[in-house]
């Protein structure tokens, strides 16, 4: 079967290398509007897709996102209705997520933050500890990843709640939220928020300002999820009148930052590169396959979204 590659800012044939080949070893990748009939593909691995990208695919039956994120796909304005959008799942980018909340969850927890500060200034002053119990954590999106880091830091002894838009069952563990007004009741007990929430019209702007206001004082924001769920004028607002006690954001509306925007330099915010976590070309392939074979023998593939929902 032949897979087109689609992406206006990544070179997908060049991230995919030599690995993709030895377990996809019967898919024929192609670049796109390469050599070849652009009728015959129907299949394509797609990452930020240009906004005509599948008007040239007659026969194309379903997309692979080359994340667990697939609202840059669905948002083309090219997809047909009739295309299955699939997301990658990859259990070790759940585990490698998970490490990278529980760091800045524990980094709140113990005040590194004001230990670094201390450093630069020659400063050799201990500051209270707080034991893991007292630091009530929020999760926003309770998917594969949000179960993971959920159990992982219940594990380490936090209170963890997580909020979903319907009902999910949960362990003994993690206590369950859903709706608006599970939104409202977890938030008033969260002091750390986690933020794993797919992008969609419902969820676009969801970190803002009144958001920000229902944490419990002195709050810190672990942003992983999609840029565009935060109000950036609502965090720095939020951070100046101390509501929140900090931030760490991994993820942004327009990358890479702007050199100018301000939160490079403020003293209060963390930023990573987008970088919190990646999907490994093993689980790309795997899932590629999968896909491939649902499409010959005309079955929906695993992993595919809910178009109307958006994840």
């Amino acid at each position: 079967m032949r897979c087109a590659l689609v992406s206006s800012s990544l070179d997908i044939r060049g991230y995919l290398g030599t690995e993709f080949a030895r377990i996809a070893d019967r898919i024929e990748i192609v670049d796109h509007r390469g050599n070849g009939s652009d009728a015959d593909i129907s299949l394509a691995i797609a990452w930020h897709p240009p906004a005509d990208a599948f008007e040239h695919y007659p026969n194309l039956k379903a997309v692979c996102s080359l994340g667990a994120g697939v609202d840059n796909i669905v948002a083309c304005p090219s997809l047909r209705p009739d295309i299955d959008v699939v997301r990658i799942v990859d259990p070790l980018q759940a585990q490698t997520m998970s490490g990278f909340v529980i760091w800045h969850v524990i980094s709140h927890q113990r005040r590194f933050a004001t230990y670094l500060a201390q450093q630069r200034d020659g400063i050799w002053k201990r500051l209270p500890q707080r034991a893991a119990q007292d630091v009530p954590v929020g999760i926003l999106g309770y998917g594969e990843i949000g179960q993971r880091v959920a159990a992982d830091l219940a594990q380490l002894g936090f209170p963890v709640m997580a909020w979903s838009r319907t009902a999910k069952p949960t362990p003994a563990s993690v206590r369950g939220f859903h709706g608006p007004a599970g939104l409202a009741a977890m938030l008033g007990e969260s002091e750390a928020l986690v933020n794993l929430l797919p992008l969609t019209q419902e969820t676009q702007g969801i970190l803002n300002a009144e958001l920000f206001a229902r944490m419990r004082r002195g709050g810190y924001l672990i942003q992983v999820g999609r840029g565009e769920h935060l109000v950036d004028a609502a965090l720095l607002a939020a951070l100046e009148s101390g509501q929140l006690d900090g931030a760490a954001l991994d993820v942004f509306a327009a990358e890479p930052l702007a050199p100018a925007h301000p939160f490079w330099h403020h003293p209060k915010i963390v930023v990573t590169p987008h970088d919190a976590c990646e999907v490994r070309v093993e689980a790309v392939a795997t899932t590629v396959v999968a896909t491939a074979d649902a499409i010959q023998t005309g079955r929906r593939p695993p992993n595919a979204i809910d178009r109307q929902r958006g994840y």
